[in-house]
Parts: structure tokens; C-alpha cells; sequence
């Protein structure tokens, strides 16, 4: 039996599982790549000590949040290249790949007012005087590399939306290991004088530029000019227009997540550095351990996106639901392994190299333990938002997802901050209140999944239909046409 047939097994089946994992796995070594960076950064400090380690999670969690924005949008060119590569466009998936360049270069112009108020801003959380300096440093140096992290991304759309997605591995792979080398020099002194805190964030900033500079050259070749017109880098007001109308609900979504989170991981730093250290190795511990799912919403995008652009909205259903099902039976995996043996996971992240532990140490463990448990009741839920968040982006509903993240995000910060300043919330409040607000955000997605609307939109003017007819002409009139692709009162509308 053929594997395009409507008729085949599961693994060989359109959108099926293997063409979902040939697009995830990488994804998920992609996905480890800024956070492998700030890992990487945050496990050589805790050679130093635990308040190093933290204020360089702290620090990159923030600048993350600083940036979340740009990056959203600069990421969601890959949505126009999975679209224009499903309704057999290429020459259009070049222009579009520098039009996401051009607006990295264009954020980048905020990020000196953004350093300027690292001091004030880390002041204001009222940590521990070493910590609230070493965060606020190791912020400033970092944002010497957010342009070529922007850069980097926006280039990396042309790779990852046509589901090329062992390129990106690659690259990603070798920043991390430019990262990872750079790191034992700078902070560790291997071969050089040790630079102590601030090696780390120099290493992580040479590295993001290394990364840019290779997907530049990657995008440029001769056969990537030659069948996807990637020379044509001029400025196109248009199709600048279209993808800030819909990457930019998507950024301000992906931003007020991380400012939620980050939000959160500071108004816990004030009970205390036991807690603080305790709740960062916990979402340290949870990113990593969330990578493939991470790497499968990656996948669920970059598919749903092609699907829709031939016209298959069956096929896009198909492939969310393979990718959901793998997520939520990883994510079952992933829980019992967090309450069977959360020590094991510890020791072998944080503290195995420490052979005389810190009281603070010591103590920080144990309720890292704790909170792990937290982790393994709401990371089913968790799951879900991540695929069904990445089925909307995909097919254009961002301005849903805009919306929802914007209700979201303001109940988290409020209840973080009420509730441990006003009500008096210890650690396992605040975290039974992030577990209820994870719960309440798998609601609100699931129900918007199951009405179908998100079929319906398109980002681009389709102009070949790949389904059930040969190829048609239809004639593009730019940004009018895209009132007739998208549901009626939509967010694609």
C-alpha cells in the first residue's frame, strides 16, 4: 500500500505519525537551543554558587520576556513559508523569509532602551542585593546578542516551514556546542582567565551571532536563490503589512506568556532564595523535560500550515490530532517519572557536581522535589495548550490566541502578586494557583480547537489548490483577498 494512500496505517498515513516525527524530532533539538544556552550558562554558574546560578536563569527568563514579542513575530514568517510552500509558491517564500530580517533589524533598535532599564527593573522585584546585580548584568550582556538572535530566527522560517527540519537541528546543535565551549573558557577559565558571570552571557551572545550568520549564508546559495528567489531581500510594504497583521497578535501572545511566567518566577523570588532557587531549578528541570512536546507544536505549525495552503483542512486535523495524542501519551511518561524518581533527575542536572552541599542547597532540593509534583498534575494540560496554541498559529488564528493569552496573562500576574503580598500565599499557594490557571487555559483552547473555525483561514492568497482539482489562477488583489480566506467574524478576518 502506498504511503500518500487515505488508507494506510497510522505511521504511514498523509499526516500521520511518520511524517510528524520526521519534522518533530529535529524540531526538538531545535527547540533546546536557547534554552540549552541559558541551561548550559545556569549549570556552569552553579559551580560558582546557587545565586550565580539563578540570576543567570532569572536574567535569560526575562530577556526572553523582553524579547518575546519581536520573536513571535519574527518566528511566524514560518507560517507564510509552510502556506506558500503547500499552494505551490516558491518564489514567494524568499521575499518572504527577508521580510521577517527586516523587521528583526528594525526591533533591534529598541534593545538599548531595553538594557537602560535592567537596573530599575530587577531593583523593583526587592531580591537580595547580590542577586538583583547579578541579574540586571548578566541581562545587559545578553542583549548585545538579540539582534543576530532575531536575525537568526527569522532566517530560520525558510528551513522550518518547509519542513526541512534536520537543517535547523543542525544549526541549532552547533550553537549550542559554540555556546557550550565558549562557557567552560569564559567561566570556567579553560585555557584563558576566567571572566567569572559575565563569561557566561558573552559566551551565549557569540553564539546566537555564529547562529545568524550561518543561516545567512544557508538561505543564500545558489539553489536556494535559484528555486526560491531568497535574492530578492528588498523591503516589500505589503507583505510586511500582512505578516505584522498576523505575526503580530501571535508575538504579543508568545510575550504575554513569558511575562506571566517571568512575573510569577519573581514574585516567588521574594519568599525567599530557598524558594526562588527551588521554583527555577523546577521550570528548569520541566523546560528541558518538555522539549519533544515543544518539538511536536513546532511540527503541528509547520504541518497545518502546509496542509491548509494545498487546501487538505482534513489532513491538518489529522496531523493535530496525531501530534496531540503522542504529546499527551509522552506527557503520561513524563509524570510518573517526576514522582517516581524526581532525585535522580536532580542529581543528575543540578547538584551532582557538588559533592559538599550548602545548607541552601540541600534545602532548595527537597523542595524542588516538591514542586515537581506540581509539574506532573498539570503537564497533561499543559500539553494540550501547547499543540492546540500551535494549530491556531498555524492556520492564522492569532488574533484568538491574542486575546486569550491577553485575559490570561493578567489573571496570573494579578493572582501572583495578590496572592503572595496581599494573602500571604507560601510557595504551595502560589503553585496550586498556577496549576488552576494552566487547567483554565487547556479549557479555553480545547473549546476553540472543536469549532472548527481555524479551517477556514489562510495567511496568504492561495492560488493553487492541490485537492480534488488541477491548479487554478486566482487573481491576488494583496490585502483584500485575505477578508475572503479567513471564517467570517474570524480572527483571521
Amino acid at each position: 500500500m502506498s504511503n500518500g494512500s487515505e488508507t494506510a496505517s497510522w505511521w504511514l498515513r498523509p499526516a500521520g505519525g511518520r511524517e510528524v516525527l520526521q519534522i518533530a524530532v529535529p524540531m526538538v533539538v531545535t527547540t533546546l537551543s536557547v534554552t540549552m544556552m541559558n541551561f548550559i550558562d545556569s549549570a556552569i554558574l552553579m559551580s560558582v554558587s546557587p545565586t550565580a546560578m539563578t540570576a543567570a536563569y532569572t536574567a535569560g527568563l526575562i530577556w526572553f520576556a523582553a524579547l518575546s514579542l519581536f520573536f513571535g513575530v519574527c518566528s511566524y514568517g514560518a507560517t507564510f513559508v509552510a502556506q506558500y510552500y503547500g499552494d505551490d509558491q516558491p518564489e514567494k517564500i524568499g521575499p518572504a523569509v527577508w521580510q521577517g530580517v527586516w523587521l528583526a533589524i528594525s526591533f533591534s533598535l529598541v534593545v538599548p532602551i531595553v538594557q537602560s532599564l535592567a537596573p530599575a527593573l530587577f531593583a523593583a522585584f526587592k531580591h537580595e542585593a547580590e542577586l538583583a546585580r547579578l541579574e540586571s548584568l548578566f541581562f545587559q550582556i545578553l542583549c548585545y546578542g538579540a539582534p543576530g538572535w532575531l536575525i537568526g530566527q527569522s532566517l530560520e522560517c525558510f528551513y522550518s516551514g518547509r519542513g526541512k527540519t534536520w537543517v535547523v537541528m543542525v544549526v541549532d546543535l552547533g550553537a549550542v556546542l559554540i555556546n557550550l565551549a565558549l562557557a567552560c573558557m569564559l567561566v570556567l577559565g579553560w585555557g584563558v582567565e576566567s571572566w567569572g558571570v559575565p563569561g557566561a552571557a558573552w559566551a551565549t551572545v557569540i553564539a546566537q551571532w555564529c547562529r545568524g550568520a550561518i543561516y545567512a549564508c544557508l538561505v543564500l546559495l545558489p539553489s536556494n536563490r535559484r528555486d526560491f528567489n531568497t535574492a530578492d531581500c528588498f523591503p516589500n510594504l505589503a507583505l510586511l503589512r500582512r505578516m505584522i497583521r498576523f505575526g503580530g497578535p501571535s508575538g504579543v501572545q508568545m510575550m504575554l506568556d513569558v511575562v506571566g511566567f517571568s512575573f510569577f518566577v519573581l514574585i516567588v523570588g521574594k519568599l525567599g532564595v530557598t524558594e526562588s532557587v527551588a521554583t527555577n531549578s523546577t521550570f528548569r528541570l520541566s523546560q528541558l523535560a518538555f522539549m519533544p512536546v515543544w518539538g511536536l507544536g513546532m511540527a503541528t505549525a509547520i504541518l497545518v500550515g502546509q496542509k491548509l495552503g494545498e487546501d487538505r483542512p482534513d489532513l491538518a486535523q489529522r496531523a493535530a490530532r496525531t501530534t496531540l495524542g503522542m504529546s499527551l501519551t509522552y506527557m503520561i511518561g513524563l509524570s510518573l517519572l517526576f514522582i517516581l524518581i524526581p532525585r535522580v533527575l536532580l542529581e543528575g542536572i543540578y547538584f551532582l557536581s557538588h559533592e559538599a552541599k550548602a545548607e541552601s542547597s540541600v534545602a532548595a532540593e527537597a523542595l524542588t522535589v516538591e514542586l515537581m509534583r506540581f509539574v506532573s498534575a498539570y503537564n497533561i494540560f499543559d500539553a494540550a495548550v501547547i499543540i492546540l496554541v500551535s494549530v491556531l498559529r498555524g492556520a492564522g488564528d492569532t488574533r484568538f490566541v491574542m486575546f486569550t493569552s491577553s485575559v490570561m496573562a493578567t489573571l496570573l500576574v494579578l493572582g501572583s502578586y495578590f496572592g503572595v503580598n496581599r494573602y500571604d500565599l507560601d510557595i504551595y499557594g502560589a503553585w496550586w494557583f498556577l496549576s488552576a490557571w494552566i487547567f483554565g487555559l487547556g479549557v479555553v483552547y480545547t473549546a476553540r480547537y472543536r469549532t472548527g473555525k481555524w479551517k477556514e483561514m489562510r495567511v496568504i492568497d492561495q492560488i493553487h489548490h492541490a485537492h480534488g482539482a488541477p491548479p487554478v489562477k486566482k487573481e491576488a488583489t494583496g490585502l483584500e483577498d485575505l477578508e475572503t480566506n479567513a471564517a467570517p467574524g474570524s480572527a483571521g478576518g
